[in-house]
């Protein structure tokens, strides 16, 4: 450094005009400038719902989840609304003697996701309800749509998939959210909707939904893994593709859907983004069991802040354009925001 400069800065001192971290220097400036934020109205809370009555299974491979019979599903909702958690989505793991090639208790009536419709929106009315409408909890091979010798078949499912939807709305449902990753499915099932008087039912698309490797407890918790014969990459995207989950998205939307979904989360964060930019349709994602699982896992063997990890994971996908997540950490999460604890 030259004399003159030296004079100029000062001894050690640099002469600067910017300093980005003068914004960064207390808490109450941190917040001032923060560009996003996390809130309790962006979590959507997955529960899973098994039979019986008084049952509360623990998940192995998903510590803190649980599944839960419809009377303590209910509960556990009440106070997920109490906590301001906009909506919930139900997930069934399904008495495999009620399961079959034809996935017949997809569209029974009384099926479990049913029942937990009706008695969650008789005690719970104020909070949304979501419902998966894909075949691989109800299917004997496990897959999303049905299956003829090696073949998913596309447009058979479809209409088993149109059934499955009603069943759904008519039993109370408010949200309606494709996971199977057929051709045309949404624009079957918006039509059939309106057809049966429930325009106003919303329709949450699965509109890029990766073969991931992330899946694999929640298979264990609704009860596929065992079950499922090969794997589904011939309907599931390919982990490689972008510019095919624009394609995927665009023909959701001209169909119908109301909303749209990435999932998995985390490592899909691109795909969000690209999503949300291209199309400014309300665009969720979803953090999935893996996700849950690793960051769980890291924190109960003392390799990372499990709170922390979570919060951080969580603000990301508002970072990447995501209007809200589908999160196994909703409760958790939102009790740590209502009680204003900030962590990051």
């Amino acid at each position: 450094m030259s004399e003159q400069a030296a004079k100029g800065q000062g001894a050690g001192r640099l002469n600067l005009l910017h300093r980005p971290r003068r914004n960064r220097r207390s808490e109450w400036a941190r917040r001032l400038v923060r560009e996003h934020r996390l809130d309790v109205s962006d979590l959507i809370w997955p529960l899973f719902l098994i039979e019986g009555s008084g049952l509360q299974e623990p998940v192995p491979s998903m510590p803190g989840v649980f599944r839960y019979s419809v009377d303590l599903a209910v509960e556990a909702v009440a106070q997920a609304a109490a906590l301001g958690i906009p909506a919930v989505a139900l997930f069934p793991n399904i008495d495999p003697a009620l399961r079959d090639e034809r996935a017949s208790q997809a569209h029974h009536p009384e099926n479990l996701v049913c029942a937990a419709c009706r008695a969650i929106k008789a005690d719970v009315p104020e909070i949304g309800v979501i419902t998966d409408v894909a075949l691989d909890p109800y299917t004997s091979h496990g897959h999303d749509g049905l299956l003829e010798g090696d073949e998913i078949v596309n447009d058979a499912t479809v209409a088993v998939l149109v059934a499955q939807a009603l069943n759904q709305a008519r039993a109370g449902a408010d949200i309606i959210a494709p996971s199977d990753m057929m051709d045309g499915r949404i624009g079957a099932i918006r039509a059939a909707l309106d057809a049966e008087g429930f325009e106003q039912v919303q329709i949450m698309a699965y509109a890029a939904k990766y073969a991931s490797a992330f899946y694999g407890p929640f298979r264990d918790a609704i009860g596929t893994k065992k079950t499922l014969r090969g794997d589904k990459r011939s309907y599931q995207m390919d982990p490689a593709n972008t510019n095919e989950a624009l394609r995927e998205v665009a023909l959701d939307l001209e169909q119908g859907a109301d909303m749209v979904m990435v999932k998995p989360g985390m490592p899909y964060l691109d795909i969000v983004r690209r999503v949300a930019d291209e199309f400014g349709a309300p665009t969720f994602a979803y953090q999935v069991s893996g996700e849950y699982a690793m960051i769980m896992a890291a924190a109960q063997n003392g390799w990372l802040d499990g709170d922390r990890a979570m919060m951080e994971s969580l603000l990301a996908f508002k970072r990447a354009g995501a209007k809200g997540v589908l999160t196994y950490f909703a409760p958790r999460a939102a009790e740590m925001l209502n009680r204003k604890i900030e962590l990051l």
